[in-house]
């Protein structure tokens, strides 16, 4: 049966030396819908292409190697931007991912009821079966300080409970600040409108960034239960570790540098980056973020 929401959409997934996640990634996009989907793999110079060019083919992807590696949100803006003009919806997700049963339906059911929304995220599962905070309040001073101060050695902190909107539960769908880019749909005419990811963000909060800038656009970020994915973990940055922890850190300050913009806020940026950097080199000695 045909179904335009559908054949108007595409998966666009990045790799980075994921050869071993990616056969599941692509099973679970083929076996979600009764559908074929078209699916985008950008490559970002990966070691293991030619396994992964393979894989590519067999499963009926198409992939996109860019030759270089342009993080996480910059190889997305490459495959959105070579996607012909009929795609209208684009699922973005990471191929350590796989998908629920119908989860693309019913993600393309949030956009369809409401032509304000422009991204969409599921219910993003562990592979232990607990639900992951997918769909967040956007960081604040108070509770981005709190979260970052508080939240290994006092995980049910008020801030952290806060900013991971813990008291709404993972059962209710509702609009969030930002939507986690392990997996979720965005109304391409938005995600072309804010010119994509920005890629100033080599990798994390480049996700973030985007649900902030689609609020302040006018479009909204939903979260819906409705649909589920499981996600295995971040494998090809954990060896890595200590690198990853300053990216997070420099990351983070980019972000909030962005938000507190204003010149009279020059003061809080000076301690904000004085506070990350110290916190990022102490986190690097364990090789752990927080």
């Amino acid at each position: 049966m045909s179904n335009p929401l559908l054949e108007s959409t595409a998966v666009v997934t990045v790799t980075y030396n994921s050869s071993s996640h990616l056969p599941k990634f692509l099973d679970s996009v083929r076996l979600s819908e009764d559908l074929q989907l078209d699916v985008i793999v950008a490559d970002n110079h990966s070691s293991d292409v030619n396994a992964i060019s393979e894989i590519a083919r067999v499963q009926g992807a198409r992939l996109l190697a860019l030759g270089e590696n342009r993080g996480y949100g910059g190889a997305i803006n490459a495959a959105i931007a070579s996607l012909p003009p009929h795609v209208t919806s684009i699922l973005i997700s990471n191929p350590d991912v796989e998908l629920g049963h119908g989860a693309t339906s019913a993600l393309l059911a949030e956009l369809a009821a409401d032509p304000l929304v422009g991204s969409v995220g599921p219910r993003v599962l562990n592979a232990d079966g607990t639900t992951y905070p997918s769909g967040r309040q956007l960081p604040s001073l108070r509770n981005g300080v709190g979260h970052a101060l508080f939240a290994r050695l006092w995980p049910t902190n008020p801030w952290s409970r806060s900013y991971r909107a813990e008291s709404e539960g993972s059962d209710v769908r509702r609009p969030v600040g930002w939507l986690s880019g392990a997996c979720l749909l965005v109304r391409r005419t938005a995600f072309d409108e804010l010119n994509g990811f920005d890629e100033g963000f080599f990798m994390y909060f480049e996700d973030v960034d985007l649900g902030y800038r689609m609020g302040k656009a006018g479009w909204t970020n939903v979260y819906t239960p409705a649909a589920s994915v499981v996600h295995t973990g971040a494998h090809s940055t954990s060896t890595e570790s200590g690198k990853m922890v300053r990216a997070h850190h420099a990351s983070a300050y980019r972000y909030l540098e962005k938000k507190y913009s204003a010149p009279y806020l020059a003061p809080v940026r000076w301690a904000l980056k004085l506070g990350l950097s110290v916190r990022a080199r102490v986190l690097a000695r364990t090789g752990r973020l927080g």
